[in-house]
C-alpha cells in the first residue's frame, strides 16, 4: 500500500463513492485522492457535490461532462443495432461505464495517479464494466475495489460507517434502494424489490414518470424522424440527440412509458432483480425498429436481430472496446444507409402504438401487396414456387410411406 500515493476515484456522491474517500485515507497512508464525477445526464445529482468530495477528503473533484459523446458515440450505435438485454433491458448503465472508465483513465494519466477506484460490488456487473474499459486504455493501472477487501459487509454497515465520520449521504435506512441514473435511465435495485414475489411500489421509486394508471386519459400524438438509422428530429422540429431523449424522457414518463420489472441474468453468474425507467429510450427502440420494417429487406432484418442479441452480451459484459464490437457496429451502419424517414406513435397508459410510418426507401408496394385487382404479382407463379419449395417435404413424406409399405 506503501507505493499508493494518489488515487483517481469514481466519483458520484452516493453512499459506496461517499464513504470510499475516508476508507481511502484510513487504509492507504493518507493518499491523495482526486475525485472525477462523470456527466452523463445525472442532473441535479451532481450539484453540492465538489464540496461534499472536498470536505470528506478528497483534494478535488472533477465534473466531467461527456453526455454528447455518450449519446453519440455509445447510445446512438446500440439503438441502430437494436441491441435488447433479455428482451427488456435497454443498457443504460451497460453502456454509460464504458465511457467514463475512459475518461478516469484520461485523468488518472493527466494527474500521475498510482491506481484507479471505484465503488462497485463484487457481486455486480459494473466492476468489470469499468475494470475492462480502464485495461483497454492503461493495461498496467492498478485497480482499488474496496467493496472485495473492506470489511463492510452490506449496505446498512455502510450507512453506520458514514455516520460515526460524519459522512453526509444521500439516503435512509428506509430509501436505501440501489440507484443508477442518467440521460437514458434510472435503475432500482435492492429493499423489498430484492423477492420478486413483491409488486414494485411505483408510487414509491418512480421518479421519470408515473405508472401507466396514472397516465392521462388521453392519447399524445409525436412523429420521430430519422436520418441513416439516428433520430434528428421531433415533431418536425431539428433537434440535437441530447435534447431529443431529454425531451422524450419528459413525454414519456408523463405517460406511463418505458417500465420494465425484470428478473436479469446478472454477468457474474447469480439472477437480480430491478425495476428500469426507460421511457425516452423506450419511445426511440420502438421507433427506430418500426423504420427498420419499412426500410430493410427480409434477409437484412432478420440477420440483424441476430445481431443485435451478440451487441447486447457484447454492452451488458462491458466488452465496449473491443473489437468484435468495432466490427458489429461496421455492419450496423452498413444496413442503416436508408434507415431514413418519419415514424408516428401514439403514447397511451403505458403503451407505445404505430400510428403510420413513411421513407423515401420504403420496401413496401402497396401495389404488390394489395388484396385488390394488380397487374404486377401472377398468382399461378405461387404454385411452381410452392411446389419447389415444398419439395424436401414432400420427398421425405413419399419415402416414409414406401418404408412403411415394406415392414
Amino acid at each position: 500500500m506503501s507505493e499508493i500515493k494518489k488515487v483517481v476515484l469514481a466519483y458520484s456522491g452516493g453512499l459506496d463513492t461517499s464513504i470510499i474517500i475516508p476508507w481511502l485515507k484510513e487504509n492507504y497512508n493518507n493518499c491523495e485522492i482526486v475525485a472525477v464525477a462523470a456527466d452523463v445526464g445525472q442532473g441535479a445529482e451532481l450539484s453540492g457535490l465538489e464540496q461534499k468530495a472536498i470536505k470528506t477528503g478528497a483534494s478535488k473533484l472533477y465534473i466531467e461532462d461527456i453526455t454528447k459523446e455518450f449519446v453519440e458515440e455509445y447510445i446512438f450505435p446500440t439503438i441502430k443495432a437494436g441491441a435488447v438485454y433479455e428482451n427488456k433491458y435497454l443498457l443504460g448503465t451497460s453502456f454509460a461505464r464504458p465511457i467514463i472508465g475512459k475518461r478516469l483513465v484520461e485523468i488518472a494519466k493527466a494527474e500521475n495517479a498510482d491506481a484507479i477506484v471505484h465503488g462497485c460490488t463484487g457481486k455486480g456487473n459494473d466492476q468489470v464494466r469499468f475494470e475492462l474499459a480502464i485495461k483497454a486504455f492503461a493495461p498496467n493501472m492498478k485497480i482499488i475495489a474496496p467493496w472485495r477487501t473492506w470489511e463492510l459487509k452490506s449496505r446498512d454497515d455502510e450507512i453506520d460507517y458514514a455516520i460515526a465520520r460524519n459522512v453526509p449521504i444521500p439516503i435512509t435506512r428506509e430509501t436505501n434502494y440501489s440507484k443508477d441514473k442518467n440521460l437514458w435511465h434510472l435503475s432500482h435495485e435492492g429493499l423489498d424489490l430484492e423477492d420478486p414475489s413483491n409488486e414494485p411500489m411505483y408510487d414509491k421509486i418512480l421518479e421519470l414518470g408515473v405508472s401507466p394508471e396514472k397516465a392521462p386519459d388521453k392519447a399524445t400524438y409525436i412523429t420521430i424522424s430519422f436520418e441513416k438509422g439516428i433520430p434528428v428530429a421531433l415533431d418536425g422540429v431539428k433537434v440535437d440527440g441530447v435534447e431529443l431523449i431529454k425531451k422524450l424522457n419528459e413525454i414519456g414518463g408523463a405517460n406511463g412509458i418505458g417500465i420494465a420489472d425484470l428478473v436479469e441474468n446478472r454477468l457474474v453468474g447469480m439472477k437480480s432483480r430491478g425495476v428500469y425507467e426507460t421511457p425516452g429510450g423506450s419511445i426511440l427502440y420502438h421507433a427506430h425498429e418500426v423504420l427498420e420494417t419499412l426500410c430493410l429487406d427480409k434477409e437484412t432484418q432478420h440477420y440483424k436481430q441476430q445481431i443485435g442479441l451478440k451487441f447486447a452480451d457484447l454492452v451488458y459484459n462491458g466488452q465496449w472496446y473491443t473489437p468484435l464490437r468495432e466490427a458489429l457496429c461496421a455492419f450496423v451502419d452498413a444496413t442503416q444507409e436508408t434507415v431514413t424517414g418519419e415514424v408516428k406513435l401514439k403514447l397511451y397508459k403505458g403503451n407505445i402504438i404505430n400510428a403510420g410510418v413513411t421513407s423515401p426507401y420504403s420496401l413496401y408496394s402497396e401495389e404488390v401487396a394489395t388484396f385488390g385487382e394488380d397487374d404486377v404479382y401472377d398468382q399461378m407463379d405461387s404454385q411452381g414456387f410452392i411446389n419447389l419449395f415444398g419439395l424436401p417435404i414432400k420427398v421425405k413424406a413419399l419415402l416414409d410411406e414406401k418404408r412403411e409399405q415394406n415392414i
